[in-house]
């Protein structure tokens, strides 16, 4: 944290403001968070150039933090909860929240990026994955896989579906292509708070759960294994792996609930995330 010490941290009293209320929002709130999601877009966008064998995670760290400081934005990771950086980058059987380190990618590695920018109070949530070099054919796989999963979910969203019908969109895909969904994480709430109600679950039955409504907004975040589903924590208490050691991939979007579907407030035309553009 020394090194960081004139960057602004994320407050992290702010996340104590969750409660099990669903909050509805209104068009002043869908346009920040279209400035905020717009802005995680373009920095997800920059690490892309970032991408190379070699280059050490810390690199990627540095990029984020300095992209937020140019733009007047606070990276939500940095403090929270006693994190120590300002994005995670998960690589090959890593989950999630893993550590920009020292750490070198090598060619073939593939590594999620997430990355969680605050811009006038609003939360742009996303993550990414990104190959190193040329990586091999079941992780190329895994990654489409894990788009396209991501994609089915939030194609569920719209007012009257059920956060179930999100699940099951994300578990029958993944499962139908053999691949296994983690159940230890999930999406969440999102806006002037980092984690809120409700809780976005990646696996569930169509037409069970809570009642979509307009104006809600959440992530959704699948993360996809190439083997089995089951997970362990390492011993810094943030890094998720897979128990099997098989690959992992995940991407991530904020989106809302209108009138008659969704809108993904962190997509982007330069990215993977605009294959539905």
């Amino acid at each position: 944290m020394d090194s960081y010490i004139n960057v602004p941290v994320a407050p992290a009293a702010k996340d104590a403001r969750r409660t099990e209320s669903i909050k509805l929002y209104g068009p002043d709130a869908f346009e920040g968070m279209r400035r905020a999601g717009a802005l995680t877009a373009a920095c997800l966008d920059g690490v892309a150039d970032l991408i190379r064998h070699g280059i050490p995670l810390s690199d990627i760290n540095a990029y984020v933090l300095d992209f937020a400081v140019s733009h007047d934005a606070i990276p939500a990771t940095l403090g929270y909860k006693g994190y120590k950086y300002a994005c995670c980058t998960s690589v090959n059987h890593v989950v999630c929240h893993g550590f920009p380190n020292e750490k070198k990618l090598r060619d073939g590695d593939i590594v999620n990026v997430d990355v969680t920018l605050i811009f006038d109070g609003w939360y742009g949530d996303s993550s990414r994955m990104y190959a190193v070099g040329k990586p091999k054919r079941a992780a190329e796989r895994l990654i489409q896989i894990t788009h396209e999963a991501m994609m089915r979910g939030i194609e569920a969203v719209r007012p009257g579906a059920r956060l179930g019908d999100i699940g099951h969109a994300i578990q029958s895909y993944a499962q139908s292509e053999r691949c296994s969904v983690v159940r230890d994480f999930c999406g969440h709430g999102i806006g002037q708070v980092f984690h809120d109600s409700p809780n976005i679950l990646n696996f569930g039955r169509a037409g069970k759960g809570l009642e979509l409504r307009e104006g809600m907004i959440f992530t959704v975040e699948p993360m996809i294994n190439l083997g089995r589903g089951e997970v362990k924590m390492l011993a810094d208490d943030w890094t998720a792996v897979t128990r099997d050691k098989s690959l992992s991939a995940q991407f991530e979007h904020s989106v809302g609930v209108t009138a008659d579907g969704f809108e993904i407030f962190t997509n982007s035309k330069k990215g993977p995330s605009c294959t539905r553009c």
